[in-house]
Order: C-alpha cells, then structure tokens, then sequence
C-alpha cells in the first residue's frame, strides 16, 4: 500500500470552481474502487453533477452542509 504525505498532494480546480486534493484514489494507490478527496467548495456554490464508473467515492463534510443524489 502506497502512503500518501499530504503536502506532496498537489490541489486542482475543477471546471465548478471547486478546490480538490485527491489523498486516495485507484490510480494513485492504496485502493481498487474507492476514492477519497478534500474538497472545498467557495460558499454559495455547487459541484457539477457527476458519476464515478469505476470507483466509490467517501464524503465527509466538516463545515456546512451539502445534498447529494444517489443513484438515479
């Protein structure tokens, strides 16, 4: 298993405006079908709807609040 530093992750923004650092994902190492992120969305805002085909992905608000679709 692959140790990711936080530091060395370096943060992208999506075409929404968000800010993402992906720590754990199936190309980066450590899992086969889950992916965990931080993200920060700017207040006000919204992620553009999305699926992931080929792994889950974990959430875990820690300011604010968010609403999420599952499924269809």
């Amino acid at each position: 298993m692959k140790i990711t530093e936080y530091s060395q992750v370096e943060p992208f923004t999506t075409k929404d405006g968000s800010t993402i650092r992906e720590l754990m994902h199936p190309n980066i190492g450590g899992s086969n079908s889950q992916s965990l992120a931080e993200a920060t969305v700017p207040v006000g805002c919204k992620t553009l709807e999305h699926r992931h085909h080929g792994s889950e992905e974990i959430y875990h608000i820690t300011t604010g609040s968010g609403l999420m679709t599952l499924g269809n």
